[in-house]
């Protein structure tokens, strides 16, 4: 399998979470200072920055936090979401792609004899399920609390998927290719519990001895006739979506 990632984007996004980390942190630092200090009552202006900073320094620092969190979440959270899907993917044709934070808002296109596939991908552990395409999370107040602190709400990945397989077949068509691209999601967290209930888009997990294995997933999908796209085809593809 060959892979193909946008390096460039993942460093820097990498460096972005660590520079949102450190400002985020120095601003609550300023708010805090000028929360505390003592204001003159004499001066006008004096009280009227100090009534006016603080909570203005305190929302942009919050603002940033949430910033630095998702972000490091995305881009800097273990396991790799590009590392655990290679991982999974692990001994499927030598003729498949998978192409890594090209082609948003589909993180993830692997293109293999069964098909295209625009994938979406959780980070998310705990115990999480999904009906059709409603989701959520099992947890208690302690749960609760954390993970608004961490901000990684579940969000709608059903949703996500299918405006990525959308998107992606946008581009595919755009080359004369109309093939259909097929949404999935796929955890990559070993700690992740799943129930699922008819899903409107395939659930699956990187890891290979998972029950919902995304390898598994595409063994099950039957006996590939060729690569939905040819060598051209591909090229041409990576030519027009792909940018150094």
């Amino acid at each position: 399998m060959r892979i193909v990632t946008n390096e460039k984007l993942v460093s820097r996004n990498r460096k972005l979470a660590q520079y949102l980390f450190f400002v985020s942190f120095g601003l609550l630092g300023v708010g805090l200072f000028v929360a505390g200090r003592q204001i003159a009552p004499e001066n006008e202006l004096d009280v009227a920055l100090g009534l006016i900073l603080p909570p203005l320094v305190l929302i942009l620092a919050y603002g940033l936090t949430f910033f630095s969190v998702r972000t490091t979440n995305l881009w800097v959270r273990q396991p790799r979401p590009e590392t655990a899907i290679a991982e999974g993917l692990k001994g499927l044709s030598t003729k498949s792609v998978l192409y890594n934070y090209y082609h948003f808002p589909a993180r993830h296109v692997f293109v293999c004899p069964q098909g295209v596939f625009a994938i979406v991908t959780r980070y998310q552990d705990g115990r999480l399920v999904n009906e059709g395409d409603k989701w959520r999370k099992q947890s208690g107040v302690a749960g609760k609390i954390a993970s608004l602190f961490r901000f990684d709400s579940i969000g709608n990945p059903s949703a996500d998927a299918i405006r990525a397989a959308q998107h992606v077949q946008t581009l595919l068509k755009s080359i004369g290719k109309d093939v259909e691209v097929k949404p999935l999601i796929v955890f990559v967290d070993p700690r992740v519990s799943l129930t699922i209930s008819d899903p409107v888009v395939p659930v699956c997990h990187s890891a290979i001895k998972h029950e919902l294995s995304l390898k598994q997933y595409i063994y099950d999908l039957g006996k590939p006739q060729g690569m939905p796209l040819t060598p051209e085809e591909l090229d041409l593809f990576e030519k027009q979506t792909i940018k150094a």
